[in-house]
């Protein structure tokens, strides 16, 4: 990289700094109202975008329309939300944060799960506000969550800076990582990912989602068959009008298969399941079943 491409990504990241500590200030409120009307200027702007979520709803809502058409128009204002919201969740103490939280929902779940000593898998779809889940969660317990480091070092530090905090640690999505998740689990502790994110080649398994192939991680299934950790699946839903965010817990299943493949449609199921909860807080402009990094032609 060039002198002057180092200036600009430098500028960039200074305007995202000011940007994120100027609209911190903001309430959750007008957040999410200005998030929304971003959400719908990207979708009638973005041809691409809108195809991406037209294709996807189809897949996930092929014989009932009123559902699809509920999912599309959610999903859109809530895209930009979730955006518009980052600053104000990433801004704030852990405290704020509770206080932002109006309910915690099936807490009861989380408690049974750690009965049994051998630590909790939390696992979230592309939905809702999934950045507070954790956030929402660490105010009771400590919990590790997974998450892909980005390439620029200068936006790397922001995004540490601001998911890091107390009773959040950060496993980056290698083997390092890994070894973090699995002594966070031996501990008793928490982890929590997201396993709709479509994983590089060679980390998982083609398994059906919504009756498509989709390339899933294996992760979950791994740690599981490693520690015998509980399975618990957990949704941060944003209220409505901002008035915060409600962690829902429900249980997962009692077991994942040994097999990689039976494993992931395992968790692809429970996936669904969440989604067509609240199909409008879904992020169905995201590429699920895209081909994952990696992959060479002839592969799949």
């Amino acid at each position: 990289m060039c002198v002057k491409e180092k200036r600009v990504l430098v500028t960039i990241c200074t305007m995202i700094k000011f940007l994120f500590k100027l609209f911190s200030t903001f309430p959750l409120p007008v957040l999410h109202v200005l998030g929304a009307w971003l959400g719908w200027t990207v979708y009638g702007l973005s041809a691409s975008y809108r195809r991406k979520i037209d294709v996807h709803s189809k897949i996930a809502c092929p014989n009932d329309e009123k559902l699809r058409l509920r999912a599309v128009y959610g999903s859109v204002k809530h895209a930009g939300m979730a955006l518009l919201e980052l600053p104000f969740l990433w801004g704030l103490s852990t405290q704020k944060g509770a206080a932002a939280c109006t309910e915690i929902s099936g807490w009861d779940v989380m408690e049974r799960a750690h009965a049994k000593g051998k630590g909790v898998i939390f696992l979230t779809p592309h939905m809702g506000s999934f950045e507070s889940a954790a956030q929402i969660f660490s105010t009771r317990a400590p919990i590790t969550v997974l998450y892909r480091p980005n390439r620029n070092r200068e936006l790397q530090e922001i995004i540490e800076g601001s998911r890091a905090r107390d009773n959040v640690a950060l496993a980056p999505t290698n083997m390092s990582g890994v070894k973090i998740l699995l002594k966070a689990l031996k501990r008793g502790e928490a982890v929590g990912m997201l396993p709709d994110q479509v994983p590089a080649w060679g980390e998982g398994v083609w398994a059906h989602m919504f009756g498509q192939p989709a390339y899933t991680m294996t992760l979950p299934g791994r740690l599981h068959q490693a520690t015998g950790a509980a399975i618990v699946l957990a949704v941060g839903f944003r209220k409505p009008n901002g008035k915060g965010f409600c962690l829902e817990l429900h249980e997962g299943p009692e077991s994942l298969s040994p097999d990689p493949v039976q494993a992931a449609t395992q968790v692809n199921a429970e996936m669904e399941k969440l989604i067509l909860m609240r199909p409008e807080q879904y992020y169905w402009g995201y590429e699920r079943y895209k081909a994952p990094k990696g992959l060479q032609e002839g592969q799949q």
